[in-house]
């Protein structure tokens, strides 16, 4: 059984893991050790034995925060592109750089294997040194991750319509971005096409290329100051019903939390 949870999604830090009974991947590490330590021991899951390694998106620090400092602690292997890897060595918020040996180099559209995944990287512009969504597929199942997403590629929609689980940003209501207490210059970068996905674009994005097999949609990396969750969901699932998609039967949504663990979900 295939099994997710999201530890954090949002910019104070984002920490998603994805197993199996044998195998489990991080994706990113921008929360604290301690407060991720703690969350396994909760919900009563193996802390190191768990890990077959770390998926990093791209090399901000709300997503690599504490990648450096887990994988010397405990020995793990992190994948990331060439570019990626660069900008986590140039990243003073990554405080503890990776060994040579926990390198692991992936390329966009070339998949790899890791424990019981098949993993394929792929292209997602945002203004960070590069920046991969990834394809997870396991037991026949497709789990895909897309977040801080500046716009929408062909690639993308191709990869939404094969899902069977799903993680997309949703990251400003354009309405409370205009009018809210940011600055012209940032208000510009979020919504250039290289910086964050909004709740319309999301929600036009799932309602154009989602099939019927896909069953679970979460929305992450949703603004502290240019969005709500409620807004979010709401955008999204009126599109949806809208384009004839009954959400709560044809499809689930939910808005990840930002700051705290959702709990287990089983992909089946």
């Amino acid at each position: 059984m295939l099994n997710f949870i999201s530890f954090g999604s949002g910019s104070s830090g984002n920490c998603y893991y994805i197993y199996t009974q044998n195998s489990g991947l991080l994706i990113d590490v921008g929360v604290g050790t301690r407060s991720l330590k703690k969350a396994f021991h909760d919900y009563g899951l193996r802390f190191v034995d768990g890990f077959d390694g770390i998926l990093v998106t791209h090399d901000h620090a709300d997503h690599i925060k504490s990648v450096g400092s887990l994988s010397k602690k405990f020995n793990l292997p992190v994948y990331a592109t060439e570019t990626v890897h660069a900008g986590m060595d140039r990243n003073y918020c990554m405080r503890c750089k990776l060994a040579h040996s926990n390198r692991m180099k992936v390329v966009k559209g070339e998949s790899f294997n890791v424990g019981d995944f098949r993993i394929t990287p792929f292209d997602v512009p945002h203004d960070s040194s590069d920046n991969v969504g990834y394809l997870i597929e396991a037991d026949g199942i497709a789990f895909c991750l897309l977040t801080d997403v500046g716009a929408i590629t062909d690639e993308m929609k191709q990869l939404i319509s094969r899902a069977d689980y799903l993680v997309i940003e949703a990251n400003y209501d354009p309405q409370m971005l205009e009018t809210g207490p940011y600055p012209r210059y940032l208000k510009d970068r979020i919504r250039n096409g290289h910086g964050h996905l909004s709740n319309v674009q999301c929600a036009l994005a799932l309602a154009e290329n989602l099939t019927s097999r896909l069953k679970h949609i979460w929305l992450c990396h949703l603004s502290q100051e240019n969005n709500k969750p409620e807004l979010a969901l709401a955008t999204v699932c009126h599109t949806l019903e809208d384009a004839g998609i009954r959400v709560g039967e044809d499809v689930k949504v939910e808005a990840l939390r930002r700051t705290l663990p959702t709990g287990i979900f089983s992909l089946t």
